[in-house]
């Protein structure tokens, strides 16, 4: 296996023959892709993280653990006749994974058999190549690495607005968040007693029948 550390794309290539794996790793190089190449469809699966007790071999671990966290597989590009799995059997275990099953695949055979050809594009394929792969046949990968990169980000920004919406609309989030407190009562001032008293005793001395002096049985003299 190996690994190049400095390009846009990172394409993993699976191939059991040793020359037909260097040809592929030289050319996506040449194309300015990343490039990491296993010899089976078990070890693919391993890097991907979907790892196959029965297939693989326990004893030689494909890739360390830190590479199948931390690289990201933008294309996956596969020889069809592999002893244990095949490519088509590989192609159809990542396109039942729901977390791989966006990656683009292309299948590679030296045979030319249309009803093969026919059943790898139908089961999710995006290209079928004949060998022995040409330069100008990766000219094709971009776009499929592009269309997947673009629609991969619409799906995340989509589930950040969809998580952006729950929390919005969750009630126990809402009981949560601090209600307004209400303004304080109004008071009305009250007049203190003594005022009140004091109010009464100046409008009882302020009344006429205790100003007016009484003139009852007084006789006027002209």
């Amino acid at each position: 296996m190996s690994l190049a550390a400095d390009s846009k794309f990172h394409v993993l290539a699976v191939d059991d023959s040793l020359i037909d794996r260097k040809l592929i790793e030289r050319l996506l190089k040449i194309s300015s892709y990343q490039v990491t190449t296993v010899d089976s469809g078990s070890k693919a699966l391993q890097f991907l993280g979907l790892h196959e007790d029965e297939q693989s071999n326990p004893e030689t671990p494909s890739v360390s653990p830190e590479h199948n966290q931390e690289v990201e597989v933008n294309l996956i590009i596969t020889d069809y006749c592999m002893p244990g799995m095949t490519g088509y059997d590989l192609l159809k275990k990542i396109k039942e994974s729901s977390s791989l099953r966006n990656i683009p695949v292309v299948i590679m055979s030296s045979e030319n058999v249309p009803s093969r050809i026919t059943r790898c594009l139908e089961e999710g394929a995006e290209e079928f190549f004949l060998k022995p792969v040409q330069l100008s046949d990766l000219n094709k990968l971009k776009p499929h690495m592009l269309k997947t990169k673009v629609n991969t980000q619409k799906q995340e920004n989509e589930e950040i607005n969809e998580d952006v919406g729950k929390s919005e609309s969750c009630p126990q989030l809402q009981q949560q968040r601090p209600s307004p407190s209400p303004p304080p009562p109004s008071q009305s001032p009250q007049q203190p007693p003594a005022n009140n008293n004091k109010r009464k005793a100046m409008e009882e001395g302020l009344s006429p029948d205790r100003t007016r002096p009484r003139y009852n049985n007084i006789t006027t003299m002209v």
